[in-house]
């Protein structure tokens, strides 16, 4: 009997390592699968949620996460949606811990400028947050032209109508200065 009691005791050790080997390769593959995921496919699996972006000049913005692209990402608000940057964040707050990747080989290729080409041909009232560091400004107007790295913005004033034709004042902002850019929603029109 103290034959079976050995080898009883020999399976238990045999099957504890065996476990305890197949829990150190699935805690591997973890990390390894972890190490691909990108701040993009967290977004996009965060999609519905509401979060909050904390950006580099210290503001942040509040809504319901409604699209995650290849640079930046769109926040429903009450009234309004935002275009944050991907580069203007500091910091997310709400995230799922789920990752889904990308699928559209097209929708990988647009980018910040894509989004912004759209603004444009809509002719869309937009509020610019420009910030370098903690200091932030705040520009009103249509944006008329965009180009490979800033867009230009015909200013309006704040509330009201766009310029006279004969008060040509714009002003042009490289994408890397960019920290928001809030429209009014379709919803709310």
């Amino acid at each position: 009997m103290r034959w079976d009691a050995l080898f009883d005791d020999m399976e238990a050790q045999l099957a504890a390592r065996q476990q305890l080997d197949l829990e150190a390769e699935i805690a591997e593959r973890a990390l390894v699968d972890a190490a691909g995921v990108e701040l993009a496919d967290r977004l996009r699996g965060s999609l519905g949620l509401g979060i909050r972006v904390h950006l580099t000049s210290g503001s942040a913005f509040e809504g319901v996460l409604s699209h995650a692209g290849s640079e930046a990402l769109v926040l429903d608000e009450p009234h309004h949606q935002v275009l944050v940057p991907y580069a203007a964040a500091v910091h997310y707050v709400g995230l799922s811990r789920l990752a889904v990747p990308e699928q559209s080989r097209v929708r990988r290729r647009l980018g910040l400028g894509s989004a912004l080409r759209g603004l444009a041909r809509s002719r869309a009232r937009v509020t610019i947050l420009v910030s370098r560091g903690p200091v932030e400004t705040a520009f009103h107007g249509v944006i008329d032209t965009v180009g490979r790295d800033f867009l230009d913005l015909a200013l309006a004033r704040e509330g009201g109508g766009r310029r006279p034709a004969n008060d040509r004042q714009a002003v042009t902002i490289p994408f890397g200065a960019l920290a928001g850019i809030r429209s009014v929603s379709a919803a709310v029109d």
